[in-house]
């Protein structure tokens, strides 16, 4: 704690915008998580590969979320609120009003998820163009950012969404504009989807050359001319409106935001693992690699010069940790490639059926399961015979290849809850090899990395930890505080308030794993 015994305690509020929900945290000086609140948000598919959802009704869930996770404080206390979220692309129009980014003229669902496949030929159009700020993006620009979703406007919602629209949004920079009314974006953001660069700003030829010169044009007003890095204070913070809808105070420092996996790198990579044994213990920040994983999995590795890593994103300055360069790996989908697996099977009824008997969840119950019929032998022998390739939505990194499919080997005629059991247990490898892979290509290319820090809803499970260690040979840390994503919103919001100088001093005052 900062300061002389004396002082009331300063708390922080962390929100964090995922797939398929918001969350909020109450966190102290320390980084020690006091309240937490979930709300669901709601997700449309309205034709494959096309995944869209509502900035109302997610902003809707924040108000929600934030009220509870203060209610019972004194409000003078709370000193600072920082968001992060998927990059999802949120479109408005010049009042700020929502727009359609459908066929079905639904201004209600006016964001394109970041797991949106719609502009496969418009990412490939990019791509041929060769231009130098792919270099970028591991040398091929992912159809899951911004540029060629924009494209895709353009080409197929000119009248109903692109010439009407007056602000492009990514979802973090959204919700910092709807707490302060100020339109600044993130450099997190902009460096990591939207092809901005840290030292020298937009590229003109690259939005001319796609056929996206109209932001050009307008001194890019649409997509962010004025640029913060991630814990930099905001206008004048929270509007008066914005706290009302919060449940907070006005003029709250509100910081510039964090892409969500990005926040979980911030919140686990700085960690003090003093007095564990490990490896890293004396070794530079750069050996560790954050593993944020949920719905998907992306892989954080920072280094003091920049590293170009084929078919990894990046590098990226100060992305993530100010002063460093970042490179991301990533698995496009990994809980979403668990949860689809398993409940797909013959057997996922009788699973549920005796998870809910023993109040279990059904991955604590597989694991369990898997225990019981491993014998004398290690769990990971049990697939011998049976292989999962799990690119079910295209390979992210390192192949760079959303053509890929996804393929499962060495299938029987049985289909009972061993089975389910199994093919679970060969999904969870696969994802843990994907891991490996890209830990390969990284330190191919220059990377030198020992140890593992994950977070996010998968590293609560224990089978999918045991088999990154396993699958890597490496240790594998997990943070104290299970919720390290929200801990990252908040100590934005800690560096906002100016209670610490930056956002390396906050991560020094982080309690231990």
């Amino acid at each position: 704690m900062s300061g002389g015994e004396q002082k009331p305690e300063r708390y922080y509020v962390g929100v964090d915008v995922g797939t398929g929900s918001v969350r909020a945290a109450l966190v102290d000086q320390s980084g020690v998580l006091l309240a937490f609140a979930d709300q669901p948000i709601k997700k449309w598919e309205p034709q494959f590969n096309h995944h869209e959802q509502s900035s109302e009704d997610i902003w809707a869930a924040c108000c929600v979320v934030t009220k509870k996770v203060v209610q019972g404080i004194d409000l003078n206390q709370i000193r600072g609120l920082g968001f992060d979220a998927t990059c999802s692309l949120v479109v408005l129009d010049k009042q700020f009003r929502p727009l359609p980014v459908n066929h079905e003229e639904d201004s209600h669902r006016n964001v394109i998820m970041w797991l949106d496949h719609r502009a496969v030929s418009q990412v490939n159009r990019i791509n041929e163009t060769k231009h130098s700020v792919l270099q970028y993006v591991g040398g091929v620009m992912s159809v899951e950012m911004q540029a060629p979703k924009l494209l895709w406007l353009k080409e197929n919602l000119r009248e109903t969404c692109w010439d009407k629209a007056g602000h492009f949004f990514d979802l973090p920079d959204f919700l910092s504009w709807k707490a302060t009314g100020v339109t600044a974006r993130s450099l997190c953001s902009l460096v990591c989807k939207w092809t901005y660069s840290a030292e020298r700003g937009w590229d003109d030829s690259f939005w001319k050359m796609i056929g996206l010169e109209d932001f050009v044009a307008d001194n890019y007003s649409k997509i962010g001319n004025q640029v913060l890095p991630p814990g930099a204070s905001l206008g004048n913070g929270l509007t008066p409106e914005a706290a009302r809808d919060l449940g907070l105070l006005p003029g709250i420092a509100v910081a510039a935001s964090l892409i969500d996996a990005h926040a979980g790198g911030l919140g686990v990579i700085g960690a003090d693992v003093k007095g564990h044994g490990l490896v890293c213990e004396g070794q530079p920040v750069t050996s560790r690699l954050a593993v944020i994983c949920g719905t998907s999995s992306c892989h954080m590795g920072i280094s003091k010069d920049p590293i170009f890593v084929p078919g990894v994103w990046g590098p990226y300055f100060s992305a993530m940790v100010p002063g460093f360069w970042l490179n991301e790996g990533g698995q496009s989908i990994t809980g979403k490639l668990i949860d689809h697996m398993v409940e797909g099977h013959a057997a996922f009824p009788e699973l549920q059926v005796k998870a809910t008997a023993r109040c279990q969840s059904v991955y604590a119950y597989l694991n369990s399961h898997l225990d019981l019929i491993k014998k004398a032998q290690p769990v990971g022998f049990l697939t011998v015979d049976l292989h999962v390739w799990p690119d079910f939505h295209g390979n992210r990194s390192p192949l760079a290849d959303l053509t890929l499919k996804g393929m499962v080997t060495g299938l029987k005629l049985s289909q009972d809850l061993d089975d389910l059991a199994i093919l679970y247990l060969a999904t969870v490898q696969a994802i843990a090899l994907g891991t490996r892979f890209i830990i390969e290509a990284m330190e191919a290319a220059g990377h030198s990395i020992s140890t593992l820090f994950l977070c996010g809803g998968l590293s609560k499970n224990p089978l999918f930890v045991q088999m990154h260690a396993d699958i890597t040979g490496m240790p594998v840390v997990l943070s104290q505080e299970v919720e390290s994503v929200l801990v990252g919103a908040a100590i934005l919001g800690a560096c906002a308030s100016g209670d610490f100088a930056s956002v390396q001093v906050c991560l020094s005052h982080r309690a231990r794993p």
